[in-house]
């Protein structure tokens, strides 16, 4: 209490000292302004707080007032006249590539689109210009730095290396896709859905880092795709304010990817209008029947053979409905049994594939019995039956017999043209005698070590006293051409006679083969009972129906049938210059109830090209029935057009002798085929012409050593070195070639392998083939169309070196020069502006949007296949069959043709040809690794992944 008490008195002592001593030293007035001063103070601080609360409420409603309470009117009008007192005009620059041939087409299809894909939504919401102005200017800007890209582009290597590699490796894939499907064998799935599947599944094995099925199968994912496509070109092409604004942006890349891009690419991707578009560029190829029926035999779509059928049901009632008389009713009789047989062949064949009774005409000709007889000595000058021979006489062992007789063909043919030379240069004062027979010598002794003597690996097996004859000649005489002649024909005949040779690749399924792609296999026709069962062998060598439907409904099969002919009359003809004999033929056929008599008029051409095609079909008329000879000179003269006159009648008695006729009852057809009162269609692919027109490449390839040889320079020692190294080791390359060829020798030096079937067809085809355009794209073309590499190597080299040769005789060493010169002429000014053009018609025809095309019909998409079909095989050139058989042409040409058969599949190539295009545009850009992040959602690819990672543990186990 103490303390307290002297705390409180301590407070007020000091209170007391110190207001003391404030009146002391201010006065006593200083209360009163102390007092006031804090008033002010007070009130100071009231006033201010009131007017700063006022003004911030004042904005604060001011701010609710804007965000809930809709715009007044005036504030609109003061906003839109600001606005377009700042706006500023925005110049167009019309120019984009430099050329106005360009820019004037390219300008419309702007305008175009804006005008139809923008304008007619914009103008609802707003007048102003500036903004289509800005999406103007930014597409022409794109515009112009894609251009400038495009001209700094050297775009050869993209048309003859990159495009081609691509779409044989596109169709290596298919081939690839069709060998697994029928491995499976299963009939119960969906043929083109499986299809479809197991072909991105060899594209993922094949490409390794990228498969394409979601962009190719998922609409949805195509469109996305396409979007992140056209915003990195975007992002490329624009600059970096126009891409920033992500208004202008999303807009641009809407235009291009689904107002141009997708109609594009599902256009190109459509089997019907691949289909229109190969019939309008072969539209100056007439059909032709056999190529109509051969497609209609072979088709293995029923949507096809109905859609024919109920087109020839429509053609045939309408033909019914016709009131006709006089010579009109034969003509539409005979257009009636065609449509007849057209709906004849269509029921038998959907009858077959709905019952599953599918034949294989190969394995059915095998058993059926007689076959077409092709001599030995045909077999061995034809490239297509000699490739199967070979593979026969590997088979058996006597591949060293074979061989053996083409090296000495070879040799026989170089030495004949050594010779000759060496005698023309005798005559001129050259003396090379020594140094060339020296030469022939080494090729001679080359051949006997290669297959004669003891060390021979495989050896000749031939008289003992023909090899020491042999070698004595070698030895002490200078060897001649026909220095092997005596052993050759023994090795000839011993494989003509021999049981294990060619008599019984008569009996071998090789032969067969041999035969159909000879085109000389008899077809199955359908001739049988009316509901399609029955099968019979037409007449036919060309394994298709060679006569008319008018024909084959007149052909009589009663042996009381006469027929009688003779020329009564010759002149001679003149057709656009080209003056010919004509010769008039009067024909007699004699039936139990009536007669009748007819004119037809054939040349000598006709009758050569009957002659050769039923010889062909009936070797023994051969040795019978000879044709008159061809003259070059003066063969109009009346006298010797009398002489041939009497030559061809004694030749068409002969003919229609009834004991001939007898013996040989298809040759009927022929005959009544070749008097028919109708021009004469000659055949095509026939064996005797391929005799006449092609020679064994192998001669071909030893004719060019000599006729390099024949171009030696002046300087001797130069020329004779280039002829030593030709003709040194001439017998050992081409024994070496062979043996690798047929044999198998492995390498000494293990190489790392990998299957050429499952990788892209980038990589070099073959040694000097990369710098020759056109060789590299013909030989990568055949590899994968018409499938060489399963082949053996002989045949494919042949076809290289025949087509080197083709080459070098129709451009020479400039071929490369205008290769490049026409990849120049096609990205020229003209030409793109005229793709423009093309572009800006077919999407705006009239300045007009095109409307969406309806779908057609079903049965028009499928008559379309089947004309397209027989167009492609209608143009194929008979060479080409000559050389590659004609089974592989047609199964090469159907395969190409069912590949575009898939949208899915087409797009995959068009978006691949797409990508290839975009890295040879922009190299710097890294696009190939843009496009697998893009794909990298695929399923086939994630699933190939899953599958390599359950592999590398087993892998790395063993």
């Amino acid at each position: 209490g103490l303390t307290r008490l002297l705390t409180s008195l301590s407070i007020w002592g000091w209170g007391s000292l110190g207001l003391v001593l404030f009146l002391v030293t201010f006065g006593p007035f200083a209360i009163f302004y102390f007092a006031f001063y804090i008033l002010c103070f007070v009130g100071g601080g009231f006033v201010v707080t009131l007017l700063f609360g006022k003004s911030n409420s004042e904005k604060y409603l001011e701010q609710c007032e804007h965000s809930f309470l809709p715009c007044t009117s005036v504030g609109i009008r003061k906003c839109i006249e600001e606005m377009k007192c700042e706006a500023r005009p925005i110049k167009i620059d019309r120019r984009l590539t430099g050329a106005n041939i360009i820019d004037e087409p390219l300008q419309q299809v702007i305008q175009f689109s804006l005008r139809d894909y923008v304008q007619y939504w914009y103008y609802t919401l707003s007048d102003d210009e500036s903004f289509l102005l800005e999406i103007r200017q930014a597409l022409q800007y794109a515009l112009v730095q894609f251009s400038a890209r495009s001209k700094e582009t050297d775009w050869q290597p993209y048309f003859t290396t990159r495009l081609v590699d691509d779409f044989g490796t596109h169709l290596r894939v298919f081939r690839k896709a069709q060998q697994r499907i029928a491995e499976k064998g299963d009939q119960m799935k969906d043929q083109a859905e499986e299809l479809v599947d197991t072909f991105f599944e060899v594209e993922v094995e094949m490409e390794k880092e990228v498969c394409r099925d979601l962009v190719c199968t998922s609409p949805k994912d195509e469109e996305g795709f396409l979007r992140d496509l056209c915003e990195v070109l975007l992002y490329i092409l624009l600059p970096p304010g126009d891409f920033q604004n992500k208004i202008m942006r999303y807009f641009v890349r809407e235009i291009l990817s689904r107002g141009i891009l997708l109609p594009l690419v599902n256009q190109l991707s459509d089997p019907d209008y691949i289909n229109q578009y190969v019939i309008w560029m072969i539209r100056d190829s007439n059909c032709n029947y056999e190529a109509f029926m051969n497609i209609i035999k072979l088709s293995d779509n029923i949507g096809e053979l109905e859609a024919v059928k109920d087109k020839a049901s429509e053609e045939l009632q309408y033909l019914r409905s016709l009131d006709t008389a006089g010579d009109d009713i034969n003509t539409i009789k005979n257009q009636i049994n065609s449509l007849l047989y057209v709906i004849k062949v269509c029921d038998s064949r959907i009858q077959r594939l709905q019952s599953g009774k599918e034949i294989d005409t190969v394995k059915l000709a095998a058993n059926f019995g007689k076959l077409c007889t092709v001599p030995l000595d045909h077999i061995l000058v034809d490239n297509v039956a000699l490739q199967f021979f070979m593979d026969y006489m590997q088979q058996t062992g006597g591949q060293a017999h074979l061989f053996f007789w083409m090296t000495v063909e070879g040799y026989r043919v170089t030495a004949q043209q050594q010779l000759e030379v060496l005698q023309s240069r005798q005559k001129d004062g050259k003396h090379q005698t020594n140094q060339t027979k020296g030469l022939l010598r080494a090729a001679a002794f080359g051949v006997y070590e290669q297959y004669l003597s003891e060390k021979a690996s495989p050896r000749v097996n031939i008289d003992d006293n023909l090899v020491a004859k042999l070698a004595e000649t070698l030895n002490h005489e200078d060897p001649t051409p026909e220095i092997f002649d005596d052993i050759q024909r023994k090795v000839y005949e011993l494989m003509l006679r021999d049981e294990r040779f060619y008599p019984s690749f008569k009996q071998n399924v090789l032969y067969v083969r041999m035969l159909a792609e000879l085109d000389m296999l008899k077809d199955p026709s359908f001739r049988g009972s009316d509901d399609g069962e029955g099968e019979s062998f037409n007449g036919s060598p060309t394994g298709s129906i060679n006569l008319s439907l008018d024909d084959l409904s007149n052909v009589p099969s009663d042996e009381t049938v006469q027929l009688h002919a003779y020329i009564s009359d010759t002149g001679v003809c003149n057709d656009h210059g080209k003056t010919y004999a004509l010769y008039a033929i009067t024909v007699h056929r004699r039936n139990p109830n009536s007669e009748e008599t007819w004119k037809t008029y054939r040349r000598y051409s006709d009758f050569h090209d009957f002659h050769m095609r039923i010889t062909e079909q009936f070797e023994n008329l051969a040795n019978i029935l000879k044709l008159p000879g061809k003259k070059t000179f003066n063969n109009m003269d009346r006298e010797f057009l009398e002489k041939r006159k009497k030559d061809l009648n004694a030749y068409l008695q002969l003919l229609l002798n009834p004991e001939m006729m007898k013996a040989s009852p298809a040759l009927a057809h022929y005959v009544y085929d070749f008097l028919e009162n109708k021009a004469y269609s000659k055949g095509k692919g026939d064996f005797a012409r391929k005799m006449d027109t092609f020679v064994n490449p192998l001669r071909n390839s030893m004719r060019n050593v000599s006729n390099a040889v024949k171009s030696l320079p002046d300087s001797l020692a130069e020329g004779m070195t280039k002829m030593s190294d030709n003709m040194g080791k001439m017998s050992e390359r081409l024994g070496q070639d062979i043996k690798q060829s047929f044999f198998k020798v492995p390498p000494l030096i293990q190489k790392t392998y990998s299957d050429p079937d499952h990788c892209r067809v980038a990589a070099p085809i073959d040694d000097n083939v990369d710098d020759n355009i056109p060789l590299r794209v013909m030989l990568l073309l055949m590899d994968e169309v018409f499938d060489l590499k399963e082949r053996n190597q002989w045949l494919r080299r042949n076809i290289k070196n025949l087509l080197q040769q083709l080459i070098r005789a129709t451009y020479g060493d400039t071929i490369n020069r205008k290769i490049v010169d026409h990849v120049d002429w096609m990205t020229s000014p003209e030409q793109v502006a005229d793709a423009v053009k093309r572009f800006r018609d077919a999407f705006w025809p009239n300045g007009i949007l095109a409307e969406t095309v309806p779908r057609r019909d079903k049965a028009i998409r499928m008559r379309t296949r089947v004309a397209g079909k027989t167009k492609l095989l209608e143009v194929m050139p008979d060479e080409l069959k000559h050389i590659i058989g004609a089974e592989t042409t047609r199964k090469g040409i159907l395969r190409v043709f069912e590949m575009f058969q898939h949208s899915q599949l087409n797009k995959r190539m068009v978006y691949v040809f797409l990508e290839r295009f975009l890295e040879t545009l922009f190299p710097q850009n890294k696009f190939p690794e843009l496009f697998s992040k893009l794909h990298s959602r695929s399923k086939q690819m994630q699933r190939y992944k899953q599958r390599l990672s359950t592999q590398a543990p087993s892998i790395q186990k063993r």
